[in-house]
């Protein structure tokens, strides 16, 4: 019963992510308040800008990440063959949707498991973080990390999501120290990401402390889970939730700023809003080593495999673009040139 009310809400999840409006409108991911600044004669050949990156031991074609997303269904399970294939041509990272669906029934775990369409990317399972206080432990993480051979666990942080749902998981008390147990147990790192709210400092360096070994900021500014939530409500109680917190979080910029200055060597991921290449590289330059992207690899996903090729294939012109046009032949560069100014 449990199992079939989690594929339902993974199906209405896609169907209305795909269908409605649930972008953020008021807040914003912060990223516009920057502007790079413009180098009329780079001192480069644009062929030799190197966008390769090392994240967590692995070396990725480009700083992308195909941020979590579905799972659970038969058009989940489309959806993440069509983004595997693409992160294994690329080389880029990928991370899935809660596996909690798989665990609860294993009919659909082969909607996650797309290791044999991508064996050499760097690939995240996936479970909310407050599931620790339902029941699950060790031996759920570990399943949800085997079923996928993943090389990490997201553990995913969404109190306001989990308030609006009609059927949301709202005990979050003394979940410090269980993840920082399972920091020590697991054979994997775990990543402690948000979904679209964002993770401020103080937070970000207790997480740490509890020993995470990245941090997803997840910020707020793309995707609303409140609006997507709310949508789906029957209550009009929650559906009125939906509404009040549709433009509630801390903007992605701001998160990666934040984190930055108390954490300088974090591995971050900047994920909440990215919507091109130029977000990507204003993200990096803020002080991320990841940017993350949802919402267009999902609406290209659902189109067919190629679009999800010509996404990336623009997001990486877009990047090597501003890289050309600052005369940074590479990310290190381009964090520490200095070529990102807040506009007056």
């Amino acid at each position: 019963m449990v199992s079939n009310q989690i594929e339902n809400r993974k199906a209405d999840h896609l169907r209305i992510c795909l269908e409605e409006d649930v972008q953020f409108r008021q807040t914003t991911t912060g990223l516009e308040r920057y502007d790079f600044t413009h180098c009329c004669l780079p001192n480069l050949n644009r062929s030799e800008i190197d966008i390769t990156t090392s994240f967590l031991g692995k070396i990725l074609g480009a700083p992308l990440l195909i941020s979590s997303m579905t799972g659970g269904t038969e058009q989940a399970k489309l959806i993440n063959c069509r983004l595997a294939a693409v992160a294994e041509h690329y080389h880029i990272a990928m991370g899935v949707g809660s596996q909690r669906v798989a665990v609860e029934n294993p009919d659909v775990a082969d909607t996650f498991a797309v290791r044999s369409l991508a064996p050499n990317i760097l690939l995240f399972a996936n479970l909310g973080a407050v599931q620790l206080n339902y029941k699950y432990g060790l031996e759920q993480c570990l399943k949800t990390i085997d079923l996928l051979e993943a090389d990490a666990l997201i553990l995913h942080l969404n109190p306001l999501q989990e308030c609006i749902q009609t059927e949301g998981d709202t005990n979050f008390k003394g979940l410090f120290h269980k993840i920082e147990q399972l920091c020590t147990q697991l054979p994997v790192p775990v990543i402690a990401k948000e979904v679209g709210n964002g993770i401020d400092a103080v937070m970000a360096k207790r997480l740490i402390e509890a020993g995470v070994a990245a941090i997803d900021v997840a910020g707020a500014g793309g995707t609303s889970w409140a609006k997507i939530e709310g949508e789906r409500a029957q209550d009009p109680l929650q559906r009125r939730l939906g509404e009040t917190f549709a433009n509630w979080g801390i903007p992605t910029a701001n998160c990666i700023t934040s984190i930055r200055e108390v954490s300088p060597d974090i591995p971050l991921i900047a994920s909440g809003g990215l919507r091109s290449g130029l977000d990507a590289a204003k993200a990096i330059a803020l002080g991320a080593n990841l940017a993350g992207f949802a919402w267009p690899f999902l609406q290209a996903a659902a189109e067919s495999e190629a679009a999800v090729y010509n996404l990336v294939e623009i997001l990486k012109a877009e990047l090597i673009t501003v890289l050309f046009c600052t005369n940074n032949r590479t990310l290190n560069h381009l964090q520490t040139s200095g070529v990102l100014k807040p506009k007056p």
